[in-house]
């Protein structure tokens, strides 16, 4: 059976720390902690669980404190993980199972990351990233920000999931300051950093500045094709917010160029439609996203509810307002088998009720 080292980074993460390393107690057989600068208790709760703690200074870049981590390692595998990260209770017994039937020429183990949540409790936005690697010098991180370890060799795909349960606000503009930075002091980003920079200047209203960044991103012949689809997305949001609205339609649309339809976008499109009165047309594209088969392997950003519950949510929008109660009360109950306790679908439960 494999041994794992969990190796992570951490600053100031007394109010996360004890949760996420109490979730792996007796997972791993070893714990690398390397703190960038905490101020708080993060290091004093930390020892209660490693000896194993080193401390590295800053400099403005994930890759070279994860990668710091990764050399302190001394197992099998190594495995990281974010201090608000947690493994669920429902997850330890596959945990196990895993490291049980592992086979030995197995290089990489990518898992479930659970970003976001719905009312339920259920995940509303996962996508796969690399969790086990083996431990040797070709598998690094690269990347100052949103760092990754890029797959290769033999991987293999495991439905257990790692959940990200965020606590506080964070430093908000640390990521566009890196960026900022880095393009200051000369620095190229390659393709899957330009996109990344441009979701920064997305989240922080910089729309136009985005638009710049992503289109340039998007005329590369490099780049990730689950980049450029979600580049598509954030484009033709840009656009919505400064008036271009035929360009918006054009940019989502063109993210078919690249691969088969997503569903994501899909609905993004239905819902373009459903706001200009085109509802025939929009129920052309929630019909497509309800049809349209999820990838999770992919490794793009997944919204599981963009594959039933939005579109039947929105199909009865769409029949409700051509006059067709019956359909659009089906869809609707369509959606609530999918989520029974959506506020959506029980409002429009009694709004059917009461017609």
């Amino acid at each position: 059976m494999p041994t794992i080292s969990l190796c992570m980074i951490v600053k100031n993460e007394e109010m996360n720390i004890a949760r996420c390393l109490g979730s792996m107690a007796g997972l791993v057989e070893e714990i690398i902690v390397v703190d960038t600068g905490s101020a708080d208790r993060t290091v004093e709760i930390v020892s209660n669980y490693t000896s194993k703690i080193y401390l590295y200074p800053w400099n403005d870049d994930f890759s070279d404190a994860r990668n710091y981590s990764l050399s302190k390692a001394s197992m099998d595998y190594c495995m990281w993980m974010d201090a608000d990260d947690i493994l669920k209770e429902d997850q330890k017994d596959k945990f196990l199972e895993l490291k049980e039937s592992l086979s030995p020429d197995t290089d990489i183990v990518m898992m479930k990351y659970n970003t976001s949540f719905d009312e339920a409790g259920n995940p509303s936005f996962s996508y796969y990233r690399e969790r086990w690697i083996r431990n040797c010098t070709r598998y690094r991180f690269v990347g100052a920000v949103h760092e990754v370890i890029p797959p290769s060799g033999k991987i293999l795909y495991s439905d257990i999931a790692i959940s990200h349960k965020k606590t506080g606000v964070g430093d908000a503009d640390r990521n566009l300051r890196i960026y900022k930075k880095m393009i200051a002091s000369g620095k190229y980003l390659e393709p899957r950093q330009q996109y990344y920079y441009g979701r920064e200047l997305y989240y922080h209203q910089q729309y136009k500045e985005a638009i710049s960044v992503l289109e340039q991103f998007l005329l590369s012949a490099e780049g990730w094709i689950e980049n450029k689809i979600e580049a598509c997305s954030i484009c033709a949001d840009c656009y919505l917010r400064t008036g271009r609205e035929e360009l918006a339609l054009t940019t989502l649309l063109r993210s078919m160029s690249y691969d088969r339809p997503r569903a994501e976008l899909c609905c993004e499109i239905g819902k373009y439609f459903l706001e200009r009165g085109n509802l025939h047309t929009a129920v052309y594209w929630y019909e497509t996203a309800l049809n349209t088969p999820v990838n999770e392997y992919s490794g793009g950003f997944i919204l599981p509810d963009c594959y039933d519950y939005v579109p039947l949510l929105q199909l009865c929008v769409c029949y409700d307002k051509l006059g067709d109660r019956q359909k659009a009360r089906e869809y609707n109950e369509r959606a609530g088998i999918c989520k029974p306790y959506s506020r959506a679908y029980l409002y429009n439960k009694q709004y059917f009720e009461r017609a």
